[in-house]
Protein backbone atom coordinates (compact mmCIF):
# COMPACT_ATOMS: atom_id res chain seq x y z
CA UNK A 1 0.00 0.00 0.00
CA UNK A 2 1.22 3.50 -0.84
CA UNK A 3 1.32 5.91 2.08
CA UNK A 4 0.21 9.46 1.47
CA UNK A 5 2.78 12.13 2.31
CA UNK A 6 3.91 15.64 1.49
CA UNK A 7 5.56 14.18 -1.60
CA UNK A 8 2.43 14.62 -3.69
CA UNK A 9 3.80 15.07 -7.22
CA UNK A 10 3.60 12.29 -9.79
CA UNK A 11 6.19 13.34 -12.35
CA UNK A 12 6.07 12.00 -15.90
CA UNK A 13 9.08 12.12 -18.18
CA UNK A 14 9.25 14.28 -21.30
CA UNK A 15 8.46 12.43 -24.53
CA UNK A 16 12.12 12.70 -25.61
CA UNK A 17 15.31 12.43 -23.56
CA UNK A 18 18.24 13.46 -25.70
CA UNK A 19 20.92 15.11 -23.58
CA UNK A 20 22.70 15.16 -20.25
CA UNK A 21 20.87 18.32 -19.20
CA UNK A 22 17.77 16.23 -18.56
CA UNK A 23 19.51 14.11 -15.91
CA UNK A 24 20.86 17.19 -14.14
CA UNK A 25 17.40 18.76 -14.16
CA UNK A 26 15.79 15.54 -12.99
CA UNK A 27 18.12 15.34 -10.01
CA UNK A 28 17.38 18.96 -9.06
CA UNK A 29 13.62 18.45 -9.36
CA UNK A 30 13.65 15.27 -7.28
CA UNK A 31 15.75 16.98 -4.63
CA UNK A 32 12.78 19.30 -4.02
CA UNK A 33 11.34 16.48 -1.88
CA UNK A 34 7.91 16.97 -3.46
CA UNK A 35 7.98 14.09 -5.94
CA UNK A 36 6.72 10.66 -4.89
CA UNK A 37 6.76 8.96 -8.31
CA UNK A 38 8.71 9.38 -11.51
CA UNK A 39 7.24 7.63 -14.53
CA UNK A 40 9.35 6.89 -17.61
CA UNK A 41 6.99 7.29 -20.56
CA UNK A 42 8.71 6.95 -23.94
CA UNK A 43 6.58 5.81 -26.85
CA UNK A 44 8.98 6.02 -29.78
CA UNK A 45 12.25 4.74 -28.37
CA UNK A 46 13.78 1.33 -29.04
CA UNK A 47 14.12 -1.12 -26.18
CA UNK A 48 17.91 -0.93 -25.94
CA UNK A 49 17.84 2.81 -25.42
CA UNK A 50 14.91 2.54 -22.98
CA UNK A 51 16.88 0.11 -20.83
CA UNK A 52 19.95 2.37 -20.78
CA UNK A 53 17.85 5.42 -19.87
CA UNK A 54 15.85 3.51 -17.27
CA UNK A 55 18.94 2.27 -15.46
CA UNK A 56 20.39 5.77 -15.26
CA UNK A 57 17.10 7.27 -14.09
CA UNK A 58 16.62 4.53 -11.52
CA UNK A 59 19.86 5.55 -9.79
CA UNK A 60 18.72 9.17 -9.60
CA UNK A 61 15.31 8.15 -8.24
CA UNK A 62 16.81 5.84 -5.66
CA UNK A 63 19.22 8.51 -4.46
CA UNK A 64 16.29 10.89 -3.94
CA UNK A 65 13.91 8.30 -2.45
CA UNK A 66 11.47 8.55 -5.37
CA UNK A 67 9.52 5.56 -6.69
CA UNK A 68 10.51 4.73 -10.27
CA UNK A 69 7.60 3.62 -12.48
CA UNK A 70 7.74 2.26 -16.02
CA UNK A 71 4.86 3.10 -18.35
CA UNK A 72 3.08 0.31 -20.25
CA UNK A 73 5.61 -2.49 -19.91
CA UNK A 74 5.76 -4.71 -16.79
CA UNK A 75 8.47 -6.84 -18.42
CA UNK A 76 10.72 -3.79 -18.74
CA UNK A 77 9.87 -2.78 -15.17
CA UNK A 78 11.15 -6.14 -13.97
CA UNK A 79 14.24 -6.03 -16.19
CA UNK A 80 15.42 -2.66 -14.86
CA UNK A 81 14.28 -3.40 -11.28
CA UNK A 82 11.88 -0.45 -11.23
CA UNK A 83 9.55 0.03 -8.28
CA UNK A 84 6.53 -0.66 -10.43
CA UNK A 85 4.60 -0.20 -13.64
CA UNK A 86 1.68 1.88 -14.86
CA UNK A 87 -0.63 0.25 -17.41
CA UNK A 88 -3.33 1.68 -19.63
CA UNK A 89 -6.52 -0.04 -20.66
CA UNK A 90 -4.94 -1.21 -23.93
CA UNK A 91 -1.66 -2.42 -22.44
CA UNK A 92 -0.87 -5.67 -20.64
CA UNK A 93 -3.96 -6.67 -18.63
CA UNK A 94 -4.18 -5.65 -14.99
CA UNK A 95 -4.43 -9.31 -13.97
CA UNK A 96 -1.33 -10.36 -15.90
CA UNK A 97 0.58 -7.27 -14.79
CA UNK A 98 -0.13 -8.07 -11.15
CA UNK A 99 1.03 -11.65 -11.66
CA UNK A 100 4.28 -10.45 -13.21
CA UNK A 101 4.97 -7.60 -10.80
CA UNK A 102 4.00 -9.51 -7.68
CA UNK A 103 4.45 -7.00 -4.82
CA UNK A 104 5.76 -4.16 -6.96
CA UNK A 105 3.59 -1.07 -7.46
CA UNK A 106 0.86 -1.36 -10.09
CA UNK A 107 -0.95 1.74 -11.32
CA UNK A 108 -3.88 1.73 -13.72
CA UNK A 109 -5.33 4.34 -16.06
CA UNK A 110 -9.09 4.65 -15.52
CA UNK A 111 -9.83 7.71 -17.70
CA UNK A 112 -13.17 9.06 -16.42
CA UNK A 113 -14.75 5.69 -15.68
CA UNK A 114 -16.09 4.53 -12.34
CA UNK A 115 -16.44 1.03 -13.79
CA UNK A 116 -12.77 0.88 -14.72
CA UNK A 117 -11.81 2.19 -11.28
CA UNK A 118 -13.85 -0.45 -9.50
CA UNK A 119 -12.32 -3.14 -11.68
CA UNK A 120 -8.80 -1.84 -11.02
CA UNK A 121 -9.39 -2.12 -7.29
CA UNK A 122 -10.78 -5.63 -7.74
CA UNK A 123 -7.65 -6.59 -9.69
CA UNK A 124 -5.47 -5.28 -6.83
CA UNK A 125 -4.10 -2.07 -8.35
CA UNK A 126 -2.07 0.03 -5.90
CA UNK A 127 -3.28 3.32 -7.34
CA UNK A 128 -5.55 4.55 -10.11
CA UNK A 129 -5.22 7.53 -12.44
CA UNK A 130 -8.12 9.67 -13.63
CA UNK A 131 -7.98 12.22 -16.43
CA UNK A 132 -7.52 14.19 -18.46
CA UNK A 133 -8.86 16.98 -16.25
CA UNK A 134 -7.62 19.76 -18.51
CA UNK A 135 -6.40 20.20 -22.07
CA UNK A 136 -2.89 18.88 -22.55
CA UNK A 137 -0.25 18.88 -25.24
CA UNK A 138 1.46 15.75 -23.91
CA UNK A 139 -0.85 13.42 -25.82
CA UNK A 140 -4.12 13.37 -27.72
CA UNK A 141 -7.00 13.45 -25.26
CA UNK A 142 -9.88 11.02 -25.76
CA UNK A 143 -11.39 11.28 -22.28
CA UNK A 144 -12.02 14.21 -19.97
CA UNK A 145 -12.74 13.65 -16.29
CA UNK A 146 -14.75 15.82 -13.89
CA UNK A 147 -13.30 16.68 -10.50
CA UNK A 148 -16.32 15.03 -8.85
CA UNK A 149 -14.91 11.60 -9.70
CA UNK A 150 -12.09 12.23 -7.22
CA UNK A 151 -14.56 12.65 -4.35
CA UNK A 152 -16.48 9.60 -5.56
CA UNK A 153 -13.27 7.60 -5.52
CA UNK A 154 -12.56 8.49 -1.88
CA UNK A 155 -15.91 7.03 -0.85
CA UNK A 156 -16.03 4.03 -3.18
CA UNK A 157 -12.49 2.99 -4.07
CA UNK A 158 -10.31 4.16 -1.18
CA UNK A 159 -6.98 3.56 -2.87
CA UNK A 160 -4.66 6.42 -3.90
CA UNK A 161 -5.68 8.46 -6.93
CA UNK A 162 -3.53 10.36 -9.40
CA UNK A 163 -5.06 13.30 -11.28
CA UNK A 164 -3.55 13.66 -14.72
CA UNK A 165 -3.82 15.81 -17.81
CA UNK A 166 -2.91 19.46 -18.33
CA UNK A 167 -1.94 20.00 -14.69
CA UNK A 168 0.03 23.18 -13.99
CA UNK A 169 0.73 25.73 -11.24
CA UNK A 170 -2.68 27.40 -11.64
CA UNK A 171 -5.00 24.39 -11.47
CA UNK A 172 -3.36 21.66 -9.37
CA UNK A 173 -4.79 23.00 -6.11
CA UNK A 174 -8.35 22.35 -7.27
CA UNK A 175 -7.50 18.71 -7.86
CA UNK A 176 -6.01 18.38 -4.38
CA UNK A 177 -9.02 20.13 -2.84
CA UNK A 178 -11.31 17.63 -4.54
CA UNK A 179 -9.45 14.64 -3.17
CA UNK A 180 -6.59 13.73 -5.50
CA UNK A 181 -3.76 12.09 -3.59
CA UNK A 182 -1.20 12.93 -6.25
CA UNK A 183 -1.10 15.35 -9.16
CA UNK A 184 0.72 14.45 -12.36
CA UNK A 185 3.00 16.96 -14.04
CA UNK A 186 4.89 16.64 -17.31
CA UNK A 187 4.83 19.50 -19.83
CA UNK A 188 4.63 22.12 -17.06
CA UNK A 189 7.97 20.88 -15.72
CA UNK A 190 9.83 19.90 -18.89
CA UNK A 191 8.47 22.23 -21.57
CA UNK A 192 7.93 25.42 -19.61
CA UNK A 193 8.82 28.53 -21.61
CA UNK A 194 9.01 30.67 -18.48
CA UNK A 195 10.70 28.53 -15.85
CA UNK A 196 13.48 25.95 -15.66
CA UNK A 197 12.35 22.52 -14.39
CA UNK A 198 13.59 23.31 -10.87
CA UNK A 199 11.94 26.76 -10.89
CA UNK A 200 8.71 25.19 -12.13
CA UNK A 201 8.56 22.62 -9.34
CA UNK A 202 9.40 25.34 -6.81
CA UNK A 203 6.09 27.03 -7.67
CA UNK A 204 4.17 23.94 -6.54
CA UNK A 205 3.45 23.91 -2.81
CA UNK A 206 1.92 21.36 -0.47
CA UNK A 207 -1.61 22.08 0.78
CA UNK A 208 -1.56 20.74 4.31
CA UNK A 209 -5.20 21.47 5.13
CA UNK A 210 -6.50 19.70 2.03
CA UNK A 211 -4.56 16.42 2.08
Amino acid sequence: MINQSKKFIYLISPSKINNLTFFKNLNLVLKSNKVNFFQLRLKRVNMKKKILLAKKIYKICKKNNVKFIINDDPYLALKVEADGCHVGQNDTSIFKSRQLLKKKILGVTCHNSKRLALNAKKEKADYIAFGSFYKTTTKKVKYFAKKSILKWSIKNINIPTVAIGGVNETNYKELLKNGACYVAFSSYIWNNNKYSPFEAVSKITYLDKFI
